[in-house]
């Protein structure tokens, strides 16, 4: 990610909406969330093809604490539609603000950057642009034709935002058929003013089901946190309504507070909680459950898409979603 500032953006704070609000505090993490060294010589080669090809990743700018060991393997998430998002999530450690205009360079670069990575698969994901009329789809599909024409062996893995008031813009995403499509319902219901105010549950639901709908041939995946004072049993109903939208892929993992800030953790689930969590999803029916504290959305995404395939082989009759 290479980009020039001014004096004055330097100063700017990176999330603005947040600077008037009182400090959460920061509770030391336990011994289980340990975070693995980069391998050096690998990470810096990604580092560099990132930063020649002036792309942004969320594993920068979401501070995520598997880019040691994403980064040194050579794999990477890239974030289109520049640095900047139109939303202030509680929880998000991406710069809020007003953005800058689309580059249609952009998806060029991007392409470029997998084939000189060499990647077996990618996950491509962005900000929000509620400023946009179609919420930056366009550029999504660019994207992944960007990746098709450079990297034709490399599988594509959307993460998009949730479009919401864009009417046909999921429809212009899957008409470039990426292989995954994964949008994140982040946390539980009752946490949505709080955590995720602009986002809407329901839509979000449905905007999963729509994209099987659209392509039945394609994965569909969506991920949380938890440890934000969410409850098991509302995590329970959660996967239920996953299920009854026929998402393939679950991911949880452990929410680490970014800042002051931001959004307090109430918990610190243990990894046995997690292997709980795994079970009563796979018990329901899901082709995959990647939970862990340090499960995120892209960790270890190529080894996931690889086991998804080997799921649906082998197991084409999949359980019904419940109550459906």
């Amino acid at each position: 990610m290479v980009s020039v500032f001014s004096p004055l953006e330097a100063m700017r704070p990176r999330h603005p909406e947040k600077e008037r609000l009182p400090d959460t505090p920061l509770q030391p993490k336990p011994s289980w969330i340990r975070v693995r060294a980069p391998g050096i010589h690998a990470f810096d080669e990604t580092r560099a093809t990132l930063r020649k090809h002036r792309l942004h990743t969320v594993c920068e700018e979401a501070a995520c604490p598997n880019i040691g060991e994403c980064w040194g393997k050579r794999h990477a998430t890239v974030m289109i539609l520049g640095d900047t998002c139109t939303r202030a999530c509680a929880f998000c450690n991406v710069r809020t603000g007003r953005p800058n205009a689309v580059d249609p360079l952009e998806p060029e670069r991007v392409g470029a950057a997998i084939a000189e990575l060499r990647l077996a698969h990618v996950v491509v994901t962005s900000v929000d642009r509620d400023d946009l009329p179609d919420g930056g789809a366009a550029q999504f599909a660019a994207t992944i034709g960007a990746i098709r024409k450079e990297a034709p062996a490399t599988t594509v893995e959307v993460l998009t935002p949730d479009f919401i008031r864009k009417e046909g813009a999921l429809e212009i995403v899957m008409a470039a058929r990426p292989d995954v499509f994964n949008h994140n319902l982040e946390t539980v219901p009752s946490l949505y003013r709080k955590i995720r105010p602009d986002a809407r549950y329901e839509h979000s639901l449905r905007m999963l089901r729509r994209a099987k709908e659209l392509d039945g041939s394609l994965f569909t995946k969506s991920g949380i946190m938890v440890g934000l004072g969410e409850t098991i049993d509302q995590v329970l109903a959660l996967m239920d309504d996953l299920r009854g939208s026929q998402v393939d892929f679950l991911t949880i993992g452990q929410y680490l507070q970014p800042t002051r800030k931001h959004a307090a953790v109430h918990r610190f689930v243990p990894p046995e909680g997690f292997a709980e969590l795994r079970a009563a999803g796979e018990a329901r029916g899901f082709l995959l459950v990647a939970a862990s504290p340090l499960t995120r959305s892209s960790h270890h995404a190529a080894e996931d898409f690889a086991r998804l395939k080997a799921a649906r082989e082998a197991a084409p009759a999949r359980r019904p979603a419940p109550g459906r």
